[in-house]
């Protein structure tokens, strides 16, 4: 018989196997040459997904070569997850609801609506950026330093997702939706003559961003995004300081 090995991903992580082979346990061809890491990516699972590797209940690095007959457990990450200080995000082209969400908290977010993946990928290492993308593809390339996938459809549900995966710290309001930049509090005189009458006499609170100069004031939408704003603050909160791990079961 043909050498195999026992793969088991957690529950967590059978959302990216094929259908057809969401089974507990699967078996897969032993040779002297794969890597762990590539047996994970080849079933579809990206590594950032990935927590710890167990070869035979032993934690073993990606790098490791696996031999015939042996066990691996294929663990996700555990939440919150640790990331490089400081925390800093690269979204791709489909995610631009999300960028503006997270710029709103303010979360440094690069993100440009006309970019490739080469681009992505060495805008996210050079910059030291946590890409976060839906396209596993992209999570699948070697030497990625940091990613995660984003599995939700509705900008709500995404932004609830990164939260809860890294638990950042938040500053609402301090940074430009539209480019990221930072923004500082001007005085009204300052920003009148670009303003209309109206926004004039009902506002006195104003922001101009340091960077591409729009001017900013809780304007008719700002009691949505206020509660985008309490939303995400009731999220962290709620799983600062309580770790979770999942395992395979």
């Amino acid at each position: 018989m043909e050498p195999t090995l026992e793969l088991c991903f957690a529950p967590e992580l059978r959302f990216f196997l094929a259908p057809r082979r969401r089974d507990t346990v699967l078996h897969a061809r032993a040779d002297s040459t794969s890597t762990l890491a590539h047996l994970v990516q080849s079933h579809g699972v990206p590594m950032t997904e990935v927590g710890t590797l167990l070869l035979d209940g032993i934690p073993v690095e990606p790098g490791t070569i696996p031999a015939p007959g042996q066990r691996i457990d294929i663990t996700p990450v555990t939440y919150p997850q640790a990331t490089p200080l400081p925390l800093r995000f690269l979204l791709d082209v489909h995610l631009g609801t999300l960028a503006r969400r997270l710029r709103l908290l303010g979360l440094d977010t690069a993100y440009d609506n006309d970019r490739d993946d080469p681009s992505l990928f060495q805008q996210a290492n050079s910059e030291r950026r946590v890409l976060l993308t839906r396209d596993r593809g992209l999570l699948s390339r070697a030497g990625l330093r940091a990613g995660a996938h984003i599995r939700h459809m509705r900008p709500d549900d995404q932004l609830r997702e990164v939260l809860e995966r890294f638990v950042p710290d938040l500053a609402p309001w301090t940074r430009c939706p539209a480019c990221n930049g930072v923004l500082v509090g001007t005085d009204k005189q300052r920003v009148a003559a670009e303003l209309q009458a109206g926004t004039r006499a009902a506002f006195d609170a104003f922001a101009r961003c340091s960077a591409c100069d729009r001017v900013y004031w809780p304007g008719a939408h700002h009691s949505h995004l206020a509660e985008i704003v309490r939303t995400a603050q009731e999220t962290v909160g709620d799983h600062r300081s309580r770790p979770r791990t999942l395992g395979c079961r």
